[in-house]
């Protein structure tokens, strides 16, 4: 097993599958198969409005091959645990290094071409681990904060500390399992989602704040945990407590142009008409990367809106 870099771009010509399946030729299929079983971390370009940097990190499971176009195949992901970071990291540390050591050139900074160009790419673990330590540096700002001091939520990932300049020294105390722990995804999940969302909640418009100036908002899974949903925004909703265990127990939902689905023989219409916005359409992030996916609202309401006895 090894780890990787696979590119993927918001639009692209191959057939990804993002969350589930990343799609490539043949010319990296072996690098791709010494993923399988482990984490591979997705860089997106410039290119088609990409983040211009690494976003995410996910464990392979399985590498099938296209049965519609010859010489491609497909790596299959475990969705339960794809992670986006807090933060994009860019190719290169604060101190200018690039973090794999394949893209340094002069003075160890980036290069423009060569490896650099390659959709796939083996890493070494501390590679690795020098880019996820910097993608979830925990982002701060009231909307990121736990709404109390005791929110287990308080919990850094802690790998430990930031890597030397230009060695990018190993996690010494990195561990696998921190990658698929809720003790450290939990939080980091929803720091992301609620500061997306401004601290306001989605479907009832709301910004309620504590006496520090937290958000009183809640992150909620579209696609639940449970049903191996991921921990990345685009899975997430800002909710104020109540309308997140109205939408957990599928009393609300959201349709695909994001209007706001209500179990009426279940949630009277004076109920409704108090907690949900008059306009009774989603509030969205004001970054488009951050909108909910389609899918994830698709299978909320094909799986569990309305399914409450």
């Amino acid at each position: 097993m090894s780890k990787a870099i696979f590119i993927q771009n918001p639009v692209s010509v191959y057939k990804d599958r993002p969350g589930e399946a990343y799609h490539f030729p043949k010319r990296y299929l072996r690098a791709v198969q010494d993923t399988v079983g482990d984490w591979v971390i997705f860089y997106e370009s410039r290119k088609n409005k990409g983040a211009f940097g690494y976003v995410s990190v996910q464990r392979v499971l399985d590498v099938v091959s296209d049965p519609q176009t010859p010489d491609h195949y497909f790596a299959i992901l475990d969705p339960s645990t794809e992670w986006s970071f807090e933060h994009t990291v860019p190719r290169a540390a604060p101190d200018g290094i690039a973090f794999e050591h394949s893209l340094r050139g002069d003075g160890g900074r980036p290069i423009s071409g060569g490896a650099n160009v390659s959709a796939v790419r083996r890493i070494t673990d501390p590679e690795f681990a020098a880019i996820v330590n910097y993608g979830m540096q925990e982002l701060t700002g009231p909307e990121a904060m736990p709404r109390n001091t005791s929110d287990d939520e308080t919990t850094s990932l802690a790998f430990n500390d930031p890597p030397a300049p230009f060695d990018h020294a190993p996690l010494a105390s990195f561990r696998p399992e921190i990658l698929t722990s809720r003790k450290y995804r939990d939080p980091s999940f929803q720091r992301q989602v609620r500061k997306a969302y401004g601290g306001r909640c989605a479907i009832s418009g709301l910004e309620l704040r504590n006496g520090g100036g937290r958000p009183e908002v809640e992150a909620a899974h579209i696609r639940p945990v449970k049903d191996k949903g991921p921990d990345t925004v685009r899975n997430g909703l800002a909710l104020s407590g109540t309308l997140h265990w109205m939408f957990d127990r599928g009393l609300i939902s959201v349709a695909e142009d994001h209007r706001i689905l209500i179990s009426h023989n279940k949630v009277p219409k004076e109920t409704a008409s108090r907690l949900i916005s008059p306009r009774q359409k989603l509030l969205l992030p004001e970054n488009p990367r951050h909108h909910p996916h389609p899918d994830y609202l698709r299978y909320h309401r094909e799986n569990i809106f309305g399914q409450t006895d």
